[in-house]
């Protein structure tokens, strides 16, 4: 295993960044580590790279022990944090050169000229990093996280500013590493974990709500139906909510449409034909909607 997380908690005075939190990710893998504002997110990716110590627990990364060895945790692991610290004073080049003194590598002209062609810095190379624009500058963070060739790449919202050609570039950058190495991404943007990871972990509250594969994170952690309806004239959200089993109803944004759900097993389109006879509606158009990976999400964490 790539990572291994046992039982970790982070303790902020009294307030649980993380409460006991556990998980394994294995080499190869592209893991999407989401979760809402103040979940864990970053306190773990900061765990898991040694800039923080956790309250009580184990990680280890690459078979490295984060407490007891982490300058080798340090060599084995890039790490692009969610506000990229760069000096803006520094030329493109001139700052892959200093990382590359961090890590001690050799033939660092040929590392520096790999970086730049594979995270597209090659026009903006002999510009100071301060007069890239926010997108480019990530660039220049992911260039840095991967100069060294680690095992183990966490990275913490890296998609941040990029246009949406950019952000195109990336993604197939993403998915063409972790075909060789571990990959752990933090994100607010679910389109990227769908195209990206083969994996999604959900953390709320510092617990672990979900973890599966992105398929099956896709189809939803329980039996979630959301049922458009648009009827031919008006009914009200507290009639609708007498149907059987419904248990939340939603106006949609068409006239007379709406969106019902239930967590039930049981079809409910049966009872909603039901309902619209019974009340003198004649239904124009009624369809189950596939769930987004949003609206998993919005669900395990609100």
């Amino acid at each position: 295993m790539s990572i291994i997380v046992k039982e970790v908690t982070k303790l902020y005075g009294k307030q649980k960044a993380l409460d006991t939190v556990s998980f394994e990710i294995r080499t190869g893998e592209v893991v999407g580590f989401l979760g809402p504002n103040g979940a864990g997110k970053s306190t773990m990716m900061k765990i898991l790279t040694c800039f923080l110590p956790q309250s009580s627990g184990s990680a280890s990364v690459y078979g490295f022990d984060v407490e007891e060895q982490g300058l080798e945790v340090r060599r084995n692991v890039g790490y692009l944090p969610e506000h990229n610290p760069l000096y803006h004073d520094m030329y493109v080049k001139e700052y892959l050169e200093f990382i590359c003194g961090l890590h001690k590598l050799d033939n660092i002209p040929s590392r520096i000229s790999k970086m730049i062609e594979m995270t597209g810095l090659g026009v903006e190379q002999k510009k100071k990093i301060g007069a890239l624009s926010k997108g480019y500058r990530q660039r220049v963070g992911l260039a840095q996280a991967l100069i060294h060739d680690p095992k183990v790449l966490i990275l913490d919202e890296p998609t941040t500013g990029l246009d949406p050609n950019q952000l195109v570039e990336i993604r197939n950058l993403i998915i063409e590493i972790g075909r060789e190495k571990t990959v752990m991404l933090s994100t607010h943007i679910m389109q990227e974990v769908e195209a990206v990871c083969n994996r999604v972990i959900i953390v709320n509250k510092g617990k672990i709500v979900a973890d599966d594969i992105t398929e099956n994170i896709q189809k939803g952690s329980s039996n979630r139906q959301i049922i458009s309806v648009e009827f031919d004239k008006e009914t009200t959200a507290d009639k609708l909510r007498v149907i059987a089993e419904v248990e939340e109803v939603h106006q949609a944004a068409a006239a007379f449409a709406w969106k019902l759900e239930t967590t039930s097993e049981n079809d409910i389109r049966p009872a909603i034909f039901r309902f619209a006879v019974e009340n003198g509606l004649a239904v124009l158009s009624m369809h189950r909607e596939e769930q987004k990976l949003e609206d998993v999400f919005k669900y395990l964490t609100k």
